[in-house]
């Protein structure tokens, strides 16, 4: 029998029950593939985190590997965000820069003690802008989110953009469309097949002088996730989408903005974005927030 410290923490939020919940081991050694589903499907949260040590610490710190409910994925924003959480509470860190091995490669993860408490930053991997989603495909989407042509905003082409962990971004005019969107989940599974993206990425531009520029939802039902609450892997490419395409003011060096997801399901939760820039094109994007441990206990294996 193993000892393994298991917690539940939520991402993007300084309230509990609020942002989004993701399970992490933070001493997942031994823990084989099989296992991990179990523990995954077992927690029921859109992902679960298992973080292992180094097999090279001349190149990274820890490995993190990333489940949800149904299958292995590459990376995932908030459960990162947990995951290191847990891991910066578990050993006292100091503000700290470390490296995490993930699918998406091996990336920095910023420690920044504030407080008392953490505030993590995620990099995330390479940006990558594939199709743009048009003729039958568009269609279904539209018809499987339950919205009209006339919903969606002007010059925001729906596309497919991955910044480790690939998603749609669908941009539509109203946040009284986005809060009662109801979509047909077996049919965006279905388009998911077709596309090679599981992840649909709905959301509104507020153009009002406001902290907040964005809110969304995200759906995911392919891979076990109706919706999630609060999706770094959806905001971070966002910030690329809305550079490549010219959509937001910037200075040609940064773009910072915040993002409001989950209001829908009630599990509200903020993310901060930071966009790198240089000859007008996204280089390299950040994530970052605050978490909270909902409860840490111990599973025996």
């Amino acid at each position: 029998m193993k000892e393994y410290n298991l917690y539940q923490i939520d991402s993007f939020a300084k309230e509990k029950f609020t942002g989004n919940p993701a399970g992490v081991i933070t001493n997942a050694d031994g823990l084989t593939d099989c296992e991990m589903q179990k523990i995954a499907r077992e927690l029921n949260n859109s992902e679960t985190a298992f973080i292992f040590s180094s097999n090279n610490d001349d190149e990274y710190d820890v490995h993190v590997r990333f489940f949800t409910p149904t299958n292995e994925v590459p990376i995932c924003g908030h459960a990162t965000i947990a995951a290191h959480y847990a891991r910066a509470i578990e050993n006292n860190l100091d503000t700290s820069r470390v490296y995490h091995k993930t699918g998406a490669g091996i990336l920095p993860v910023d420690i920044i003690k504030e407080n008392q408490d953490y505030k993590i930053v995620m990099t995330q991997g390479k940006i990558e802008f594939s199709d743009i989603i048009d003729g039958i495909n568009k269609e279904e989407l539209l018809k499987a989110l339950n919205v009209k042509n006339s919903d969606l905003l002007e010059n925001y082409k729906i596309q497919i953009v991955s910044t480790g962990h690939s998603k749609v971004m669908v941009g539509i005019k109203s946040i009284e469309t986005l809060n009662e969107l109801q979509p047909d989940y077996t049919a965006l599974s279905k388009l998911s097949a077709s596309i090679k993206c599981n992840g649909y990425y709905v959301f509104t531009v507020n153009e009002e002088d406001s902290d907040i520029l964005v809110h969304g939802r995200m759906f995911a039902p392919a891979i076990g996730i109706n919706e999630d609450p609060v999706t770094g892997n959806a905001n971070g490419p966002l910030g690329a989408y809305l550079i490549h395409h010219n959509l937001v003011h910037h200075n040609n060096s940064s773009f910072k903005f915040k993002a409001l997801q989950g209001e829908a399901i009630k599990r509200a939760g903020v993310i901060e974005v930071e966009v790198r820039i240089e000859n007008m094109e996204p280089i390299e994007v950040k994530v970052s927030g605050n978490a909270v441990i909902a409860f840490k206990s111990e599973l025996s294996l």
